[in-house]
Parts: C-alpha cells; sequence; structure tokens
C-alpha cells in the first residue's frame, strides 16, 4: 500500500476525531497503528506509543525502532529513548508539545494494562474511552487495495482446501496435526503468506468443538473432518471451512446435516444486501437449522468480520442492529455439532457490494473428497 493511503487514513481519522470533540487518540503496536501508518511490530515490553490529536501526530519509540519507522512509514521524526532512560519523560513531553491535558483521550484496544495506567498517570484530567469508538467506523469499510488482498488471501485459501481434500484416502491414519501441516506447507507452496490462525483440523468427534484446533488424533475412514484455515497476503487473512469426508462412507445422519449446513449458509449469503441489519443474516442462516431440528446444536454467532484482523466488526450475530454496508467484509459460518459424535460446519467470506454481495470462496463445498 502506497504512503498515500496511509496519509489519507490518518487525516480521515483526524477529522473524525474533531467530530467526535475527541482530545487525542493513543495507539501501541496493533492493528490499528498498522492501519493508520503502515508500521508492523509486535508488542513488546518497551514503550512505543503513537499520540493521534485532530490536528497533529507523533510517536514515542524506543531509540533501537526509531530509523526502521522512519524508512518503513511516511514519519520523518520520532521521539526516540534509550534504554536505561524512563520512558515516561518522552511521553509527557510528547503530550504537552501537542497540547494533551484534559478532554477525552482514547486508548488502543489491545494496549497492555502498563502502557494504558501509564498515560492515565500522565493524564489525571482527561477521560478515557477505547479507540474502536472512532477506528471501528473506519476500517469497517474495505478500501477497494484491501478488497484486492482479501480476495487473494481467500483465492490462495481456496487452492489449498483443494489440495488438501484431493489428498483422499492418503489423509486417513495421518494425525490432525500431520494434517495440518500439510495445510501448511499447501499454503507456503502457493504463495501465501503463512497463517493468520492456527489450523483447525477436527476429526470425528473433535469436530463437535467449534474452535478446536487440532492433536495427535487419528484421522479414520468414514469420519468427517472440519478444516477452517486461511493465509495472509498483503498483511490480509483468509479464512474458510469445509467439512470433508477423506475415505469410506460417513455416519447415516450427516449427509443430511451437512445439506441443512450448506442451505443456511446459502439463505444468509442470499440474505446479504446493503441496509439489512447484521441480525438477520444471522437470523436467515440460524432459522433453516432451526426447522431442520438441530438449532441447539448451532453453537455461535454466523459470522465475523474480516480486515486486518481475523475477528472485526460486523459480528453477524443476534442482537446486532447494524445496517450492512458496501465495503463490509464478513464470514458466514453456520454449523451443526453433535457432541461426542462429529460436526459440520462449511464457512465463506463476503464482501457487501452495492446491489448485494461478493463471495471470495469458491472451492467445492461438497464433504467428498476432491
Amino acid at each position: 500500500m502506497t504512503t498515500t493511503t496511509f496519509k489519507d487514513r490518518l487525516h480521515r481519522c483526524q477529522n473524525a476525531l474533531a467530530e467526535e470533540d475527541v482530545d487525542a487518540l493513543v495507539l501501541f503496536p496493533s492493528p490499528n497503528l498498522l492501519y493508520l501508518t503502515g508500521f508492523d511490530e509486535e508488542p513488546g515490553e518497551r514503550h512505543l506509543l503513537a499520540f493521534v490529536t485532530p490536528d497533529d501526530f507523533a510517536i514515542v519509540a524506543p531509540q533501537m525502532y526509531a530509523e526502521q519507522i522512519i524508512e518503513e512509514t511516511y514519519i520523518d521524526d520520532v521521539d526516540a529513548w534509550s534504554d536505561g532512560d524512563d520512558p515516561m519523560v518522552a511521553v509527557r513531553t510528547v503530550l504537552d508539545r501537542l497540547g494533551v491535558g484534559g478532554g477525552e483521550v482514547l486508548l488502543d484496544d489491545r494496549m497492555f494494562a502498563l502502557f494504558s495506567l501509564d498515560v492515565q498517570n500522565a493524564l489525571p484530567d482527561a477521560s478515557f474511552g477505547l479507540a474502536s469508538e472512532v477506528l471501528d467506523d473506519l476500517r469497517v469499510r474495505k478500501e477497494e487495495v484491501e478488497l484486492d488482498a482479501l480476495r487473494e488471501a481467500a483465492r490462495i485459501s481456496d487452492e489449498a482446501s483443494e489440495a488438501v481434500r484431493a489428498m483422499g484416502a492418503e489423509a486417513v491414519g495421518m494425525t490432525e496435526a500431520e494434517l495440518a501441516e500439510e495445510i501448511r506447507a499447501e499454503v507456503d507452496a502457493l504463495g501465501g503468506e503463512g497463517l493468520p490462525f492456527e489450523p483447525i483440523v477436527g476429526s470425528g468427534p473433535k469436530g463437535a468443538q467449534p474452535h478446536y484446533r487440532h492433536g495427535d488424533r487419528t484421522i479414520r475412514a468414514g469420519e468427517p473432518v472440519i478444516l477452517d484455515f486461511g493465509t495472509q497476503f498483503d498483511g490480509y487473512p483468509g479464512d474458510q471451512t469445509r467439512t470433508v469426508v477423506f475415505d469410506g462412507d460417513p455416519p447415516e445422519e450427516f449427509e443430511e446435516i451437512h445439506a441443512v449446513v450448506h442451505d443456511a449458509l446459502d439463505a444468509a449469503v442470499d440474505a446479504v444486501e446493503p441496509g439489512v441489519a447484521a441480525e438477520e443474516v444471522d437470523a436467515a442462516a440460524r432459522s433453516v437449522i432451526e426447522d431442520a431440528g438441530y438449532g441447539d446444536r448451532f453453537l455461535h454467532r454466523t459470522g465475523h468480520g474480516i480486515g486486518l484482523e481475523v475477528h472485526e466488526e460486523p459480528y453477524i450475530v443476534a442482537g446486532n442492529e447494524t445496517p450492512l454496508e458496501p465495503g463490509m467484509v464478513h464470514s458466514i459460518e453456520p454449523g451443526i455439532y453433535l457432541e461426542g459424535k462429529y460436526g459440520a460446519r462449511i464457512e465463506d467470506i463476503v464482501v457487501v457490494t452495492e446491489d448485494d454481495c461478493e463471495r471470495l470462496n469458491h472451492s467445492p463445498r461438497t464433504w467428498e473428497p476432491l
């Protein structure tokens, strides 16, 4: 992404701060900081804080990061501190220079308690809220450059899914962990930038635990296996789920359950269009499963937004009255889970368009090996 993209995001953020009468936004290494500056770093124990006001910006960072930040972003000056110094001296200096004292200050939702308390102690007259009050509204509608990255992540994820599912009987006898490594290898071979989350390989009864990852259980013939994974491209993740029986005949009831989940997926996709409340999409999927008699076996929301984070706004869940808008991106992933037996889940990512939605995942949704 270009310098212009990040500068434009910063300006839109500053305008939003002014409109909401917010004195300052304080960020640390997180998707929010990445979104506004392009600087990507894991959180650490050192004070690396960015301060955004309606008309200014400053960053306090350890000296060891200063040159890197200047090289990798549009930021041309860093208030640096050295190990052995008190970083709060630099923080207070920046706050004074920016004129931040009282008023409302929004802290990064992901900020460690240590840094949050330090900022609060430095601003005893301020009131505090969360950065998401401003940034969620900016990040939830994706720009075209973001959509292109999400489309490519979905394409690679689909190809990896097809390759793994084509293993058929070869997967029987492998452990879930071994199959997870096959997924990792396929993603890498196809040009993905790693895995945004640890893949789910839930075989047999483990598939009835929606967020089970993988273990040393051996995959058996005739067992449904939930495969939920994605890859990253240009910092944006893919996420898709298919449920497959690699070899042999599935349990008697499974084909019916899988068909219900497939119908629930299609019903929810059909419900997506601008102006529809997020909860209505959830209801569309849930009603299909309830009508089939498995309502109490659908154990989670229908979907989540996806962007710089795998889970973000908008959440497709009962009670969320947020109207969908063009540019919003979210998953649709209904499932049925029979405790002690198996689970079935199918997941696609969709983009809300001007008229309805664009489906990003296109790999076959059948349970049979490819």
